[in-house]
């Protein structure tokens, strides 16, 4: 399966979706119509039933370098202030999008990762990299806010309010190990495991109960920003639900058949 091979490579395999950003030559830099694309893809994935993970990464040797200087930026400036905010919106858009998909999404970071390329991987769910990436949210830097795509709402609840201040005050460019060290990334692998370890993960998501990870992913969403009286409330609808969901009761029949659970 592939979706506008021109704008990114979309692939389905054994139930995960590998999104290959493709733009090697501009270390993927994205575009009105990349921005537009992702956010749509994100959304029908909803309705994707086949799909129960997505695997993020980009060509070349870069993740992503955010917004092209030439195709966005430069044209920003013939913009009025209803057209930059369309705009502004659309690049929001697509982060809600990513945090309202219900599949996992792990992001493969195989070189540089900066400004929008740094949102999309903190937007996903679970972030892998090479030790070589540079990982950035460099929107100070070039005369800008820090507050992009939702940089001050999911940074601070990641790496802390502290780090996320510094970050996004000074623009820093951070090495991988140092990601790692605040949380920023769950691994740092070798470039020729990067995606090896992001497919066995996948995999490993894909095997598990698809509602279960749903509720999960949703309820971490809802919770961000909820009372700890709110949180246990959804929780308790939750978990009711995925009790009364077939998976549950299959998972109890695989483990007194000694065998693997056969999730819906």
């Amino acid at each position: 399966m592939e979706i506008s091979p021109r704008m990114f490579d979309y692939r389905v395999a054994d139930s995960v979706a590998t999104l290959t950003l493709n733009r090697p030559d501009r270390l993927n830099a994205l575009t009105f119509g990349v921005y537009a694309e992702l956010r749509d893809t994100f959304r029908s994935l909803e309705y994707e039933s086949g799909v129960r993970v997505v695997v993020l990464t980009g060509a070349g040797r870069g993740f992503c370098s955010g917004g092209d200087r030439e195709e966005i930026i430069a044209e920003l400036f013939n913009r009025d202030a209803a057209g930059v905010r369309e705009f502004t919106k659309m690049t929001c858009d697509t982060v809600a999008a990513m945090r309202g998909c219900p599949q996992p999404i792990i992001a493969a970071i195989n070189g540089t990762c900066v400004g929008a390329g740094a949102m999309l991987a903190l937007a996903s769910d679970l972030r892998y990299a090479v030790p070589g990436a540079k990982i950035g949210f460099i929107f100070t830097r070039v005369g800008l806010a820090g507050a992009d795509m939702g940089a001050t709402y999911l940074l601070p609840r990641v790496v802390g309010m502290t780090k996320a201040t510094e970050l996004l005050f000074t623009g820093d460019i951070i090495a991988a190990e140092e990601a790692l060290g605040i949380g920023l990334l769950n691994a740092i692998h070798s470039p020729e495991r990067l995606m090896p370890a992001a497919m066995e993960m996948a995999a490993k998501l894909a095997a598990g109960p698809r509602f279960g990870l749903m509720m999960t992913k949703a309820l971490l969403n809802n919770n961000m920003g909820a009372s700890l009286s709110q949180g246990l409330h959804a929780e308790t609808d939750a978990q009711a639900l995925a009790m009364c969901h077939p998976d549950f009761k299959e998972s109890y029949e695989a483990a007194k058949e000694k065998r693997a659970a056969r999730y819906q």
